[in-house]
């Protein structure tokens, strides 16, 4: 494949050095390509072309920055893993500085809120509904999966004394939330009183604690063997839709949890009895926009639960409509040169990523696409 270029439709390949520094060109482009376009094109020229560029054909710097093979279809779910560790090891700065230290839907539960509340402070609201829903209280033993940046870790070590173990499988994410937290234990302390870890790893904040670990979240099991039974909560927030193997984190959570500990799960679903229209025009662009395996009904998690032993302790709580505005304004805030650019270095999947955001806004639309928070009860 021509470096610098995108294969589409009909052969023809787009020569994006053109377009890199204009976000309006850039944005029409993507509107303009469907996903399922961009692939076959790519395979047939070889996603792994490393042929230096022709005298004259410049890479860009992103190009040099994020030298990583494009148009990779989901063949395999450790494929989809290595995908998605990827996709977070270089995306994970973008994130921060467009959408925070919260990477996660807001919840604008009324219509003042919705005319008021900022997007951050919607995200705390969302933090604080599964609080409610979950029952995890003060000064809780808490295991975050998909932790991301860390920012729900920090707010429970923060504001609810917990001490907190964020996992992720981007050590990008983790280098993150290390910093991150770091720099908010040192503004808390007193002027001139140094802060450091502890020999656990564990950062202070509040009258809590938190430290983030690398780690494949369907190890977790392996991973805190020593720990089995002694976690508070399990806190998955966004993230389980990610996973291969559903069935496998529900037992997992259930083998690290105390007793009466509680699982706390926000996540995306499909709707139940979806058309085969429904299911291409809205959920296939989401699941591979956002590199997701095959989406699961709310009835899907509620039974896989029941099979690892854990019972409903709260919902499942439909708050599709309250959520929905997320997406307006992430279609808003990637209206950014920098995120177009990177998103176009990428190939396929950079652009089925930004173009996902139009599939979410339709799917809540039609209600084709929901969300929803539940807690379960070990």
């Amino acid at each position: 494949m021509t470096p610098g270029h995108v294969p589409v439709a009909n052969g023809h390949k787009l020569n994006l050095r053109h377009h890199l520094h204009c976000p309006a060109h850039l944005a029409r482009l993507a509107t303009a390509i469907h996903p399922h376009e961009i692939l076959s094109q790519s395979h047939q020229d070889g996603v792994n072309d490393r042929s230096p560029p022709a005298q004259g054909d410049e890479t860009t710097d992103l190009s040099k920055q994020y030298d990583t093979p494009i148009g990779l279809a989901h063949t395999t779910m450790q494929a989809l893993k290595d995908r998605i560790k990827l996709h977070y090891d270089l995306a994970s700065d973008y994130y921060l500085n467009l959408w925070g230290e919260h990477i996660h839907h807001g919840y604008w539960a009324t219509d003042e809120s919705k005319a008021n509340d900022t997007k951050e402070t919607a995200q705390i609201n969302l933090i604080r509904l599964l609080l409610d829903i979950s029952g995890v209280g003060e000064g809780s033993h808490v295991l975050d999966v998909g932790c991301g940046v860390g920012g729900t870790s920090r707010y429970l070590a923060s504001q609810l004394g917990c001490t907190v173990t964020g996992v992720t499988i981007s050590g990008k994410q983790v280098q993150i939330a290390t910093r991150l937290s770091k720099a908010e234990a040192e503004k808390e302390a007193m002027e001139g009183t140094s802060v450091s870890a502890d020999s656990d790893g564990f950062w202070p904040l509040g009258k809590g604690k938190v430290r983030f670990i690398e780690l494949d979240a369907e190890r977790m099991g392996e991973f805190f063997a020593s720990d089995a039974g002694t976690f508070d909560a399990v806190w998955i927030s966004e993230a389980l839709s990610h996973f291969p193997n559903k069935a496998l984190f529900f037992r997992n959570a259930s083998r690290v949890l105390k007793v009466g500990g509680k699982l706390a799960l926000a996540d995306w679903f499909k709707a139940e009895g979806l058309g085969e229209t429904e299911f291409k025009d809205d959920i296939k662009p989401i699941e591979d926009g956002m590199l997701l395996p095959p989406l699961c009904t709310q009835q899907g998690y509620l039974d896989l639960a029941k099979g690892a032993g854990l019972k409903v302790f709260g919902g499942p709580k439909d708050i599709s409509k309250e959520v929905s505005k997320t997406w307006d304004i992430s279609w808003s805030l990637v209206q950014n040169p920098s995120l177009w650019g990177f998103a176009f270095s990428q190939g396929r999947d950079g652009i089925a990523f930004l173009q996902s955001f139009r599939a979410m806004r339709r799917g809540y639309a039609n209600g084709s696409f929901r969300y929803a928070v539940m807690a379960f009860e070990k």
